[in-house]
C-alpha cells in the first residue's frame, strides 16, 4: 500500500503513527476489516513494530488495541519469545543500535532501512531477570508519558471545542486576512544544509518532521541545534506551522527557534490574542492545507497563508476567550514539561544500558543466534529468521 494513502486509511498502522514506544493510529474506531486487502502483514499482541522509513528503528510492542489491525510497508513486525522483544524494544532505542541502522539506511527519497538489515544486526542478550527490571522500568515511563500527554491534548482538545462554540454562537463576526493579525515569515535553509552544534552554543531548529510527530501542540525539545544569523532566530512564543496531505501541524515554542524551510513562523500581533489565533489555525487545517503545494502539501510558505481569511472577533470577546484558555494551556504545558523529564530519564537508562552492553561484535558462525520471526515477502505470510 502506498504510504500516503496508509498514512490516511483509517484502520491501518504506518510509520507516521509508531512513535514514542506506542502506537497512535488514527480513527481508531473504524475497522481494520474494511480495508483494501493490499496489506503487507497483520500485527499481533506481543508483536514489535520497528519503523523501516523516515523515523528508522522507532518501534513499539503491540498492545490489544491494535492486534488485528494491518500494517503498511513502512513498518517491520518481529516476533519471537517475549522477553526477547521486549529487550529489543528497549536495545533500538539506544544510540549504538541507532548508529549501526544508520550505516544501512538508504536516503533516495526518505531514510529507509529494511528488514534483512535488521536480521543482520546483532545484539547482546542480558539475563532474564535484568531485562524483567529494564522492561519494567521503561515500561512505567512510557505508561507515565502516554497519561501526561493524554491529558494535555484533551485540555487542548477541550480549548479547540470552546473556540468552536464561539465560532458557531456569533456568526456576525468579523473575518480578517492572516497578515492583518499577525506577522508571518517562512523559515530558510534545509536540514541536509544545517551545521549542527552543540545544544548549549546553538539555537533549536525545527524542520517539517518535528511538528508532525507532536501530540500536543508545544515544541520544548529540539531535535537540531544550530547556529542562527541575524533576522534568523524567531522569539519564544512564536507558532511553527507545517502542513501534510492529512492536515496542519502547528506548536508553540518555548524558546528561541529557528525555523527551516516549509515551516511558517508566526505570531498575534497582540500577545492576548495568542491562543485564540491558535484555535484559528488548529479550525481551519485543510484550509491551510489547500494552500499548501507539491505532491504531498508540505511546501507552504508566508506568502500563500497572508491572504487567509479567519473569523476575528471584538477585543472584548478575545480577551474572555483567553482568559477561559490560559489555565487549560498552562495545565497543559507543565503536563508536557513533566513527559520532558521522563524522556531525559528513558534517555540516560539508555545511555546506561549502551554503556554496559559494551562493544558490539558480529556473531560467529558457530555461535547460536536467537530466532526472530518477521514477516517474509510483501504479500506473503512469515518466516523464521536469524536476528
Amino acid at each position: 500500500m502506498d504510504e500516503e494513502i496508509a498514512d490516511t486509511t483509517p484502520g491501518v498502522v504506518s510509520s507516521t503513527f509508531v512513535h514514542g514506544g506506542r502506537i497512535f493510529a488514527p480513527r481508531t474506531n473504524e475497522s481494520a476489516t474494511r480495508q483494501p486487502a493490499r496489506l503487507r502483514a497483520t500485527l499481533r499482541q506481543g508483536d514489535l513494530a520497528v519503523v523501516l522509513v523516515r523515523r528508522v528503528g522507532d518501534s513499539a510492542l503491540v498492545t490489544p488495541a491494535h492486534a488485528g489491525w494491518p500494517a503498511s510497508r513502512s513498518i517491520g513486525i518481529i516476533r519471537t519469545e517475549a522477553h526477547i522483544l521486549e529487550w529489543l524494544h528497549i536495545w533500538l532505542q539506544t544510540s549504538t543500535a541507532r548508529a549501526r541502522i544508520e550505516e544501512d539506511v538508504t536516503a533516495h527519497v526518505e531514510p529507509t532501512t529494511s528488514l534483512e538489515a535488521l536480521r543482520r544486526m546483532p545484539f547482546p542478550l542480558p539475563p532474564l531477570d535484568v531485562i524483567s527490571r529494564y522492561h519494567r522500568v521503561f515500561r512505567l515511563i512510557e505508561e507515565t508519558a502516554s497519561l501526561y500527554e493524554r491529558t494535555a491534548r484533551t485540555a487542548v482538545e477541550l480549548v479547540d471545542a470552546l473556540h468552536e462554540d464561539e465560532v458557531v454562537a456569533n456568526p456576525g463576526w468579523d473575518s480578517r486576512p492572516l497578515a492583518k493579525v499577525a506577522h508571518l515569515k517562512t523559515g530558510k535553509g534545509s536540514e541536509r544544509s544545517l551545521t549542527l552544534v552543540p545544544a548549549e552554543t546553538g539555537v533549536g531548529a525545527i524542520a517539517p518532521r518535528d511538528l508532525y510527530q507532536l501530540s500536543v501542540p508545544y515544541v520544548q525539545r529540539f531535535r537540531l541545534h544550530t547556529s542562527a544569523g541575524p533576522g534568523e532566530v524567531f522569539p519564544t512564543g512564536t507558532f511553527l506551522l507545517g502542513t501534510r496531505a492529512e492536515g496542519t501541524h502547528i506548536a508553540v515554542a518555548n524558546q528561541p527557534v529557528r525555523a527551516l524551510r516549509s515551516v511558517v513562523a508566526l505570531g498575534p500581533r497582540e500577545e492576548d490574542d495568542a491562543w485564540w489565533l491558535l484555535h484559528e489555525l488548529r479550525a481551519r487545517s485543510q484550509e491551510i492545507v489547500e494552500r499548501a503545494q507539491g505532491e504531498k502539501r508540505r511546501e507552504i510558505s508566508a506568502l500563500a497563508l497572508k491572504r487567509l481569511n479567519i473569523t476575528w472577533p471584538d477585543r472584548s470577546s478575545r480577551a474572555a476567550f483567553h482568559r477561559a484558555a490560559e489555565p487549560l494551556h498552562a495545565t497543559a504545558q507543565l503536563l508536557f514539561a513533566k513527559t520532558a523529564t521522563l524522556h531525559a530519564l528513558r534517555d540516560a537508562l539508555l545511555r546506561d544500558v549502551a554503556a554496559k552492553a559494551g562493544i558490539l561484535r558480529e556473531p560467529k558462525a558457530d555461535e547460536e543466534e536467537a530466532p526472530i520471526a518477521v514477516p517474509g515477502p510483501r504479500g506473503g505470510g512469515t518466516r523464521c529468521a536469524q536476528g
